[in-house]
């Protein structure tokens, strides 16, 4: 498992903290039985919360609400936005959603093909 950082103000300076994520291709979100909630690919626009998904992976192993609740600390001023503004963050809301009870996920690592 990996040491857990420690959370500022700012996504951007937490971004900067999180382990690389080159060689990715994606993160699949899985439930108990194995079948894929959501992916958050490589791709710009979405590697900011695949390096936190990930970092969260290698830090807690599951996606729960301690690790949910992480997550949110890391995120920073996003959060704000999106409780004001429900599916502007999805990546947010999931783990809003977690921290509030709702169900742990897995987080599998998938690698770039090459």
């Amino acid at each position: 498992m990996l040491a857990t950082i420690e959370p500022g103000a700012i996504f951007k300076d937490n971004l900067a903290q999180l382990p690389s994520i080159d060689g990715l291709a994606r993160v699949d979100l899985t439930d108990a039985d194995g079948v894929v909630i959501a992916s958050i690919e490589n791709q710009p626009g979405k590697q900011g919360s695949l390096a936190l998904y990930h970092y969260l992976g290698q830090a807690f192993g599951t996606l729960d609400a301690a690790a949910a609740d992480h997550g949110l600390a890391l995120f920073a001023e996003h959060v704000a936005d999106a409780r004001n503004r429900p599916g502007a963050h999805p990546n947010v809301d999931r783990l809003i959603a977690i921290a509030q009870g709702g169900a742990a996920l897995n987080i599998v690592v998938v690698a770039a093909e090459g």
